[in-house]
């Protein structure tokens, strides 16, 4: 959430940076609504000024014994109205606060310009893609011909956009979850952490998930009104939620595995086959608590703690600077990881890393000392994915496919699969 105060003293500013992000409709209803408070607080002043006045007057009469029966059924219906305008002021804050939460971060001054993916600025490439002497084919081609994967059975019994890992493939999707964590928890300095995939309402709200984008979550039915998480950066961001850090505490970094879960409104049919956009899949998230300061440092070293996952497993990538139109909701600034996918032909998202800045900070009220008995300032926040799971396995099976239909594992996987070397059918 945007600080109101600075909107409303820099509403030039921050019109530019949501229109270079195609969202400047968002700020037009939350000036009206300040305007409006602005005249009532206005009102309220002048009749608080009267009622002065006239107390003062009708003291005077009554010292005097003279008549003040008028004057005291104008101050009464002038206690009507403030009574009325300070109930409408107190909804006015209400207002103004939902208002904010609706208006998307403004974008770092670092990212480059543009409505749409267009525009995404390609920093680096590692790796070259494998030159195959044989045409490569798309993993939804391969699983099931392994017997691996099966999205038919998945789909009789939950619909479109699940699947059943069987055999090796289950064991190379948990070997994969645990090489991830191994490498974040014992040689990038994450705390590992087990979080709740079912959150309250407030926790998505500190995000940035809620309330605009209620339609993409799957929400729980009866007494309790919980909803699965999307990510596991909603219950790690929230950890610190209406807390006060120190310093010396910041970074705080953290890192789990979670099943994440979306209902992909308005994906409009894009990647219906295959792994690449599930309803339910498995990540490893990353996320941290950084200074105001240090956040873009810590942005940069997320991105490089996500890269060294696909430097180990060898799979050719790039690092993409995301455009101020191709950006989400939160960030102020985000890269894309995208591996190369042989059997598709391009490069995919695989990870996406952003600094939030103080966006949810000051949604969930996550604020740092910046010296001992100091004011509290808000947190900057970061998150990451370090890897999508089943993105991770679809690079695998299409990077190290072979002529015969078998896979080669990546040799940093072996010791997490017993030692095994291939997968056949």
């Amino acid at each position: 959430m945007l600080d109101l105060k600075f909107v409303l003293e820099n509403p030039d500013r921050v019109k530019k940076a949501l229109h270079d992000r195609g969202q400047e409709a968002a700020l037009e209803g939350l000036i009206g609504l300040d305007r409006e408070r602005r005249l009532a607080l206005k009102r309220v002043e002048e009749l608080r000024h009267l009622q002065r006045q006239r107390g003062e007057e009708i003291a005077r009469r009554g010292r005097a014994k003279e008549d003040a029966s008028a004057l005291l059924a104008e101050m009464k219906g002038v206690s009507v109205e403030i009574k009325e305008l300070e109930t409408r002021l107190a909804a006015f804050d209400s207002e103004l606060r939902e208002a904010l939460l609706v208006v998307p971060n403004i974008p770092d001054a670092s990212v480059p310009l543009g409505t749409d993916a267009s525009s995404n600025l390609e920093v680096r490439r590692v790796g070259s893609p494998r030159a195959f002497d044989f045409a490569p084919k798309p993993h939804w081609e391969i699983g099931p011909h392994l017997g691996i994967l099966d999205f038919e059975r998945a789909a009789r019994i939950s619909g479109a956009r699940f699947a059943f890992y069987f055999g090796d493939g289950a064991r190379l999707e948990r070997a994969l979850i645990q090489f991830m964590l191994d490498v974040h928890t014992g040689e990038r300095g994450y705390r590992e952490v087990i979080p709740p995939y079912l959150v309250n309402a407030q926790a998505l709200v500190g995000v940035g998930q809620l309330p605009k984008f209620e339609g993409d979550l799957f929400k729980t039915a009866g007494e309790r009104e919980l909803y699965l998480i999307p990510t596991a950066e909603v219950p790690l961001t929230n950890i610190h939620a209406g807390e006060i850090l120190e310093a010396s505490d910041l970074p705080k970094k953290y890192a789990a595995f979670s099943p994440c879960f979306r209902s992909e409104a308005g994906s409009y049919g894009k990647d219906v086959r295959g792994l690449i956009r599930q309803h339910q899949f498995h990540k490893v998230e990353l996320v941290k608590f950084a200074t105001p300061e240090t956040s873009m440092l810590e942005l940069e070293s997320m991105v490089t703690d996500a890269e060294e996952i696909l430097k180990r497993l060898e799979l050719p990538y790039r690092v993409v600077l995301l455009s101020t139109g191709d950006m989400g909701f939160s960030p102020a600034k985000t890269y894309d990881l995208e591996v190369w996918l042989p059997g598709q032909g391009a490069y995919r998202e695989i990870s996406s890393c952003s600094n939030c800045t103080d966006f949810q900070a000051r949604r969930a009220g996550i604020r740092y000392r910046p010296e001992p008995k100091g004011k509290p300032r808000f947190c900057h926040t970061l998150n990451g994915s370090g890897l999508a799971v089943g993105r991770t396995f679809v690079a695998v099976l299409e990077n190290y496919q072979e002529a015969d239909g078998s896979v080669r594992t990546p040799t940093a996987l072996r010791p997490y699969l017993g030692g095994l070397e291939r997968l056949t059918n």
